[in-house]
């Protein structure tokens, strides 16, 4: 829920109460019929006008819960690709998120409106005996369609680009991590680019590829890619495919992990079961404790842990390790140095 509350602000709105229940498995309406009264209640007293729910809603939650609470009512999966539609800048991300968007409204559009903007109109675009809302189906599909088109456009150039790298024999090195990890802040200390870095979520939705250098002279480029979140949805997963191609063609897989968030241990497991999700189990990952200047006054006298490595991009700690590590493991195929309980390997360091 604090969780939900920070996706809430992040999309601009204002929380004002929180309501939690109980139950062995969500009802018709998602909560209990004397819950959902006292959130009618909530929502009357505190003149709230819009209700957010932590989970996927069904359609005729949705709608249920609508005709109820007599507001409108917005799912955690809404939420977040309300964030991504404010977040994406280039024109692959604005694909991306427009096909979540429309994959997520296609089974919804009965409960949403009785009549969707026409996307073609004129005649010829209306069957024999076809509803507005079969009519509008139609359509949407055909705007999915189009855009799964214009995105294997992009996956191509990325493929081209991509190609260029192997004939130069470059490394790829992907950075992967919890929304808000400091993916990119690390990005920019590793290779001196301006990537937008901010303190808050989902930063970050277009990958960002430059060049990585290392000691040895080893050729290698590195990639900051879109943050993972708790539940994030599969819609979301499969329109940014292009961009995950970058973790997925990866030689080494840098898992980021803010070291100073309370919750840390449960972000890396998020990551790590997505990362199993998309089968990448086998690319040598290294994972990076990170801000640890948020803990702590001085850096440590060595930045290296049996979890990984230890940083702060802001203060560039343990950038110099970093660096050195990730020649090596390129350089010998070295095995996943990976996180076990990120708490234990802070307080092992005594910084905890």
């Amino acid at each position: 829920m604090r969780e939900l509350d920070s996706l809430a602000r992040t999309a601009d709105a204002e929380p004002v109460a929180a309501v939690t229940q109980s139950l062995n498995r969500p009802s018709r309406t998602y909560l209990g019929s004397g819950k959902l009264q006292e959130l009618r209640e909530t929502i009357v007293n505190e003149a709230i006008d819009v209700a957010i729910f932590d989970d996927e809603l069904q359609p005729a939650q949705q709608v249920a819960l609508e005709n109820t609470l007599k507001v409108k009512v917005i799912d955690r999966t809404a939420l977040i690709l309300d964030i991504f539609a404010q977040r994406a800048r280039s024109r692959e991300g604005r694909l991306q998120v427009e096909l979540a968007q429309v994959e997520y409204l296609l089974p919804r559009l009965a409960g949403q409106w009785s009549h969707l903007e026409r996307l073609g109109g004129g005649i010829g675009t209306r069957g024999p005996g076809e509803s507005q809302i079969e009519t509008d189906r139609r359509l949407m599909r055909r705007r999915a369609r189009d855009l799964r088109n214009a995105l294997e456009d992009v996956k191509a150039r990325r493929g081209a680009q991509r190609a260029r790298r192997v004939r130069t024999d470059a490394s790829l090195v992907a950075l992967v991590g919890y929304t808000n990890a400091g993916k990119s802040a690390l990005f920019n200390a590793l290779t001196s680019a301006k990537v937008r870095s901010h303190n808050r979520l989902f930063e970050t939705l277009d990958t960002t590829t430059r060049t990585l250098y290392l000691e040895s002279g080893r050729p290698a480029t590195i990639s900051d890619t879109v943050g993972f979140i708790n539940k994030l949805p599969t819609v979301l997963v499969q329109a940014f495919n292009a961009t995950l191609e970058e973790v997925v063609l990866a030689d080494l897989i840098i898992h980021v992990v803010d070291a100073s968030d309370h919750r840390a241990t449960e972000h890396a497991e998020v990551v790590v079961d997505l990362l199993a999700e998309l089968e990448l189990d086998d690319i040598p990952r290294l994972t990076v404790l990170n801000k640890i200047d948020l803990m702590f006054d001085a850096p440590p006298e060595d930045a290296t842990t049996s979890g990984g490595v230890m940083t702060s991009s802001t203060r560039g700690w343990g950038i110099q390790t970093l660096q050195d590590t990730c020649d090596i493991m390129l350089s010998n195929g070295s095995p996943t140095i990976q996180y076990g309980d990120v708490g234990t390997h802070v307080a092992r360091q005594g910084m905890a």
